[in-house]
C-alpha cells in the first residue's frame, strides 16, 4: 500500500505503519471538512473512541451562555495508540459506520 506523505493539514506524521483502510497517512481515507479537540471519554472499542468537548450557547432570553457539551465517535487507526484521558484531534471523513464521521488526525495530550 502507498504511503501518503502529506494529508493536507499541518499535523505530525505517525511513527508507527499500519494497514488500515480508513486512515487517512497510511489507507485511502480522505480528510475534509470540520476539526475539533476533545478529550476521549470511553475506553476505546472495535477500533472506535468517543470524543467530547464542550462549547458555550447563547441564551437569548436570559442574556447569558450556557455550557453544553459534544460527543461524537471517531475511528481510531492503529498508527495511533490511544487510551481515556488523552486529548486529541480528530478531523471530519465520508460515513465509516452509522454513526462515525470523524477519524483521528493527532494524538495532542498522551
Amino acid at each position: 500500500m502507498k504511503v501518503k506523505t502529506d494529508v493536507g493539514i499541518p499535523v505530525p506524521f505517525p511513527t508507527a505503519k499500519c494497514s488500515d483502510r480508513h486512515c487517512p497517512f497510511h489507507g485511502h481515507g480522505k480528510l475534509r471538512g470540520r476539526m475539533f479537540t476533545g478529550e476521549i471519554t470511553k475506553d476505546p472499542f472495535h477500533n472506535t473512541v468517543t470524543v467530547e468537548f464542550s462549547r458555550q450557547y447563547y441564551l437569548q432570553k436570559y442574556e447569558r451562555y450556557e455550557r453544553r457539551r459534544t460527543r461524537l465517535k471517531a475511528h481510531i487507526p492503529p498508527c495511533f495508540a490511544v487510551k481515556k484521558g488523552n486529548i486529541i484531534k480528530i478531523m471530519e471523513t465520508r460515513p465509516i459506520s452509522k454513526t462515525k464521521n470523524f477519524v483521528i488526525v493527532e494524538v495532542v495530550i498522551q
